[in-house]
């Protein structure tokens, strides 16, 4: 891609104590096959108070020559949407196009060349003006935590899996919740960019904005995104939580989001008391039936090792417990930033 008067491309990475893992990310956004005058880098930090600035400062004293710009700006509301519209605001006016990453991701050499050709495929095929195309986010590769891999184990399932960041589809086409986004910088601030108000999920509710606005959205299964899971089992019931709480929020202001299969296990709870008041007979089928494919889920990984027989079971289990009781407590509480990523 040649440019002469600046980049076309930004990446924005919100970050908030990522020292395990930005300075793998860094240098793969320095070593893009991309040419370094056609995109720059752009680092939100909310106030880490691990190495992450120190990652970042190893990373760049070791490079030199031929290097994206690459811009570290302080945070002071340290969320995602705050972080991203901050960068959205200083941008160059050349830059066409703003991809979303996370401070946790990592990336091939070929990832930004290969999203703008997935930004003209796409373009190609959509019936109204493309504002966005998402990637296919998987885990990462190798060896990695016990308590990770039962996780990506338990969202590689179709217990696991959702039509956003965590869906494992194989084709590339439309859609309304596309992950880790390359956006057209026009269509975000035509749309008045994220919602600071969402301290997750602002990312769905910026998707079904623009859809509103006459957007078209898509996503592509390749280039993808590799994300480092949650490395223990609190971790993973806060996200689970997290996402369900502010699924609601988002529910309540587009309800076109909703998605049946997010209520189910409320259903199946629901259903299950009642035939228990009531006296039913076998009133226990349904739980013993969720129970038996768990453990059917758990089998099915016996050969990544012996603890998965437990372990996948225990993720989906409380993946499914988490999310919906934050479905529920997103009626009743307003929300406050998160104390994980």
């Amino acid at each position: 891609m040649e440019v002469s008067e600046g980049p076309v491309l930004a990446t924005v990475v919100p970050l908030l104590n990522e020292g395990e893992h930005v300075g793998s990310l860094l240098e793969s956004l320095l070593d893009q096959t991309m040419a370094p005058e056609a995109h720059t880098v752009v680092l939100v930090d909310g106030g880490s108070t691990d190495n992450t600035l120190e990652a970042i400062e190893t990373v760049l004293a070791q490079r030199s020559t031929r290097l994206p710009s690459v811009h570290l700006v302080h945070n002071p509301e340290r969320t995602v949407a705050h972080a991203r519209n901050l960068a959205l605001s200083m941008l160059p006016r050349t830059v066409e196009f703003v991809v979303e990453l996370l401070g946790h991701a990592t990336i091939e050499r070929t990832h930004l060349e290969d999203r703008m050709v997935a930004w003209q495929l796409a373009e190609q095929q959509a019936g109204a003006p493309l504002a966005g195309v998402g990637c296919k986010v998987e885990g990462l590769v190798g060896e990695q935590a016990l308590v990770a891999g039962w996780i990506d184990a338990a969202l590689a399932s179709p217990l696991g899996q959702s039509d956003g960041q965590f869906s494992r589809f194989t084709a590339p086409g439309p859609t309304k919740v596309p992950a880790f986004v390359t956006h057209r910088r026009s269509a975000l601030e035509e749309v008045g960019g994220w919602d600071t108000d969402l301290l997750t999920s602002q990312d769905s509710d910026l998707s079904m904005r623009l859809l509103k606005a006459g957007y078209a959205l898509h996503r592509v299964p390749s280039p993808t995104v590799r994300m480092a899971r949650r490395t223990t089992l609190r971790k993973w019931w806060k996200m689970g939580h997290r996402y369900g709480f502010w699924r609601t929020k988002v529910l309540l202001r587009h309800p076109s989001r909703f998605r049946w299969v997010e209520w189910l296990p409320w259903t199946g709870a629901v259903a299950t008391a009642l035939a228990y008041l009531m006296a039913a007979p076998l009133w226990w089928m349904g739980t013993a039936a969720y129970g038996c494919v768990l453990v059917a889920e758990g089998m099915r990984h016996v050969r990544s090792g012996p603890s998965y027989i437990v372990g996948v079971p225990l993720c989906l289990l409380m993946l499914h417990a988490s999310f919906s009781l934050g479905l529920l407590d997103g009626f009743l509480r307003r929300g406050r930033p998160a104390s994980d990523r």
